[in-house]
């Protein structure tokens, strides 16, 4: 059943999105489902984080040439592309915010089943999951406040950024560590949860945000085509990288997923903290989403034939 769920999350999420659109346009004042976002990105983290092992976080450091490689695609040649394609985004400090949040943070999640799809090395990915979460949330301040220079002042509240970021990321993650530590049948049970989880959010997310969107549809169709230019670029920059790094063919097509692939779902508590984050937020980032898992389909069949005539 997990397989199933897995190879046809894309079109689940798809329907998730047009349940969600359907419901906005028949059904009045669906904005008041909103309240239920929180507590449902909190469960999806948790069993999201259920799904990365926790315990193995230093296991990635035994492929250290790969572990380079994932590291310098993923928070220097990607975060100058992301920097370079926000100069082109109209000179709205939300609109860029939203836009700077979801392009500078790597996918830990469903990056794995694509990967796999498209004949990466997920192993070597999977070890370096949890190295990458620790990594872009250590970042993602930094690069925000680097990037919008003083537009971010008045965006990003170090107070409700931080209590998003210890209830929705930092205990689903303790809470996900004590159960596969404690609970490992339980958390084997709850593998089936991360799909349903996500689409559920998808759904709450399209179908509160659509009552309100006013404005921020002409944002989302802004950063559409910034959006279009990163899944081009993106994972060529991450196999180029990883050819500089000499890895073989499975683990520079694992670069280049965790390059195209971004953390939508995983930013957007935090998104959501940041004072008016509503609608313009949440509109750019689902906007990412959307694009991402159309992207998806092509990358598994074209970086799939990436490096064929090297050892595997």
């Amino acid at each position: 059943m997990r397989d199933l769920l897995e190879r046809q999350q894309t079109w689940i999420y798809f329907a998730a999105v047009a349940l969600g659109t359907a419901l906005a346009v028949a059904v009045p004042a669906t904005e008041g489902l909103a309240r239920a976002v929180t507590p449902a990105l909190a469960f999806m983290l948790f069993v999201t984080f259920l799904q990365v092992p926790l315990a193995r976080i230093g296991a990635a450091f035994a492929e250290m040439r790969f572990l380079a490689a994932l590291l310098t695609a993923n928070f220097i040649f990607i975060p100058l592309l992301v920097f370079a394609l926000s100069r082109l985004a109209p000179t709205d400090a939300m609109l860029r915010l939203g836009i700077l949040m979801v392009l500078l943070t790597p996918c830990i999640d469903y990056v794995i089943t694509f990967a796999h799809l498209g004949r990466a090395d997920t192993r070597l990915l999977l070890a370096s999951i949890p190295v990458l979460l620790v990594v872009q949330m250590a970042l993602l301040p930094v690069y925000l406040t680097v990037f919008l220079g003083s537009e971010s002042a008045g965006l990003i509240s170090a107070g409700p950024f931080l209590h998003a970021f210890l209830w929705l990321i930092v205990m689903p993650l303790l809470l996900a560590g004590t159960v596969q530590a404690l609970r490992p049948r339980a958390a084997a049970v709850l593998g089936l949860a991360p799909v349903p989880a996500t689409a559920l959010v998808l759904f709450l997310v399209v179908a509160s945000t659509i009552p309100v969107l006013g404005a921020a549809a002409g944002a989302a169709l802004s950063a559409l085509p910034l959006y279009v230019g990163f899944a081009i670029l993106a994972p060529m920059i991450g196999w180029a990288t990883a050819r500089l790094f000499r890895l073989r063919a499975g683990g520079a097509r694992a670069v280049a997923f965790s390059s195209g692939t971004r953390n939508s779902l995983v930013v957007l508590p935090l998104a959501l903290s940041v004072p008016g984050a509503v609608p313009i937020l949440p509109a750019v980032i689902v906007t990412q989403t959307l694009v991402e898992l159309l992207a998806e389909m092509v990358y598994i069949r074209a970086i799939a034939k990436l490096g064929r005539g090297d050892l595997q």
